[in-house]
């Protein structure tokens, strides 16, 4: 597969904003606005998708109207860039229906993150197309956004910086080693729902990062469980464990298993490099992570752990 590269953006880039899985409310929609003003507040233009504010049940209107604005959005030659409003739990509802070809045929940043996760795997797996992990509009843009989450998207998507991934918290080693490899993930729960599918990525020679909000030690015990009995972890490099909110945001009140615990636990018979970040997921600062770019994962002592990516992620 040929690595396909978006083009950075640049002051006056027009945004396209998608909502590929769950509907945004009434009471959610100041975030959005919240969004938009920030990424205008960035030197950038936007444009609402036209069924970004439908609803069907939960849903951000039908599969074919949510996936109707992914290609309008990548289509047309005004829009440089696509950021997705939040996540969900539909967007796999979408995967049948997108054109990859036309995906294909015009590269553009693509970004968001929790259920976007499935997308942003599955572009890269159908396409070569480099995605992007980062904040979407709504709950990374629109809440309080940090001068860690602003330095990291205009780092990643506007001057185009590889190596060292900045940190904003403290990195633990739990397994040391060094694994290299294209980086692929995201939201665990959203991975595992392309599980048995065509969408499915191949995670020989990955080095997999992992986040998740706020499912209980034992359905990350059982969903780990499921990628290592699929042989997920067999040809794998390392793993990177983000912000896991829902365990470590009741650490401090209880004794509470965390997921690195339970990614150690599962994978006690592998020797590829696991470390622990804050970086990245729900309810934190988040990093700009390129999916499908080839990166390194350094376990060492303390906090000398790091992540560099190897290659160019935008033109």
């Amino acid at each position: 597969m040929n690595l396909l590269l978006p083009d950075r953006l640049r002051k006056g880039a027009r945004i396209g904003i998608v909502t590929p899985s769950a509907a945004v409310t009434r009471t959610s929609k100041p975030l959005l606005t919240r969004g938009i003003r920030f990424l205008r507040r960035l030197g950038f233009e936007t444009e609402l998708g036209r069924n970004a504010l439908k609803h069907l049940d939960e849903s951000a209107g039908t599969p074919e109207q949510r996936a109707e604005d992914i290609h309008y959005m990548f289509s047309n030659k005004e829009i440089d860039a696509i950021i997705c409003s939040q996540g969900g739990a539909t967007a796999n509802t979408v995967l049948p229906l997108v054109d990859f070809g036309l995906i294909a045929k015009n590269p553009k940043v693509f970004m968001g993150l929790s259920n976007i996760t499935v997308l942003l795997n599955s572009i890269f797996a159908r396409t070569g197309l480099v995605t992007f992990h980062g904040n979407d509009v709504m709950f990374g843009f629109g809440r309080r956004p940090t001068r860690y989450d602003e330095r990291e998207f205009v780092g990643r998507l506007v001057e185009g910086r590889v190596g060292r991934v900045n940190k904003n918290s403290r990195w633990k080693t739990i397994r040391p080693g060094s694994g290299e490899g294209r980086l692929m993930g995201g939201n665990l729960p959203s991975l595992l729902s392309l599980a048995g599918t065509s969408f499915w990525p191949d995670l020989t020679g990955v080095v997999l990062f992992l986040e998740a909000y706020a499912s209980p030690p034992d359905e990350y015990r059982s969903m780990l469980s499921q990628l290592k009995q699929s042989g997920a972890f067999d040809g794998l490099n390392g793993i990177l464990v983000g912000y896991i909110w829902g365990l470590q945001a009741t650490a401090k009140r209880r004794r509470q298993t965390q997921m690195e615990d339970i990614v150690h636990e599962i994978t006690r018979e592998y020797d590829f490099p696991v470390v622990k970040c804050d970086d990245f997921g729900h309810n934190c600062p988040n990093t700009t992570l390129p999916v499908g770019a080839r990166v390194r994962l350094e376990a060492e002592g303390g906090n000398d752990s790091e992540l560099r990516i190897l290659e160019p992620c935008v033109n």
